[in-house]
């Protein structure tokens, strides 16, 4: 089936009441010319609204992603900085919005940030700035910023990120440890709550999917949990005499 009638009905679906999470006409048309089919490997899944596990990140469903622009509320020409650019999706769908040139992005994988890069070029957004960096940090370089958009979840907003805020700015982020609100934060630490959600801890730098685990004690823990599920048991060893 023709992607275009795959995003359209895609779109419809999260417009209708029984989800409701993409109102602004806006952020509609921004998600109905993003080709969500080049930021996954199933063109046709790629339209469903569901995550996927891709190199030990979250992809995040369409509904997921509408939540969270639609609480960041970015408007024509704001310079946004999104920390935890994943596959690169929500970052296109952004660089749709407010221009690819507005658009500087951050992942602490940097797996993620050269297949952000390779995804937002083939979905013609390759002006956007990609870089591999730990979140907590931001972009300064490119700071303030009218808006922040936080895809992780820590138990309070990260006051670096604060302050590359625009005096106006808006930072959205899932707020809370295992009870989580999606939040928006402004520069003085005024929180507006836009309702439940869950999403993955933030992470800091040696705890990424793709490097060695900083916590010893847990990682070699794990280690021993897997040698002795496959370690054969009593019944399956040769040199035991049943009878």
């Amino acid at each position: 089936m023709d992607p275009a009638v795959l995003r359209a009905d895609m779109v419809d679906s999260l417009e209708h009441e029984s989800k409701g999470c993409v109102h602004s006409e806006a952020l509609s048309a921004a998600m109905r010319e993003v080709p969500r089919h080049a930021f996954l490997d199933d063109e046709r899944a790629a339209y469903a609204d569901r995550p996927f596990e891709h190199l030990g990140t979250r992809v995040l469903a369409p509904s997921t992603v509408g939540r969270l622009l639609e609480a960041l509320d970015a408007r024509d020409g704001d310079e946004v900085l999104v920390v935890g650019a994943g596959v690169g999706y929500t970052v296109a769908v952004l660089a749709e919005r407010v221009g690819a040139r507005n658009v500087q992005a951050v992942d602490i994988t940097r797996r993620l940030v050269y297949e952000a890069r390779d995804n937002l070029a083939t979905a013609g957004y390759g002006e956007v700035l990609v870089d591999c960096r730990d979140g907590v940090t931001g972009f300064p370089e490119y700071a303030p910023y009218d808006r922040i958009l936080l895809e992780a979840a820590a138990i309070s907003p990260p006051q670096r990120l604060l302050d590359q805020l625009a005096p106006d700015g808006r930072l959205v982020m899932p707020l809370g440890g295992p009870t989580q609100s999606l939040a928006a934060v402004s520069p003085d630490g005024t929180v507006e709550k836009h309702g439940g959600c869950a999403f993955a801890p933030m992470l800091v730098e040696g705890e990424q999917a793709d490097t060695v685990e900083r916590n010893r004690t847990r990682r070699e823990d794990r280690e021993f949990a897997e040698r002795a599920a496959q370690r054969r048991k009593g019944w399956e060893l040769d040199w035991i005499d049943w009878d």
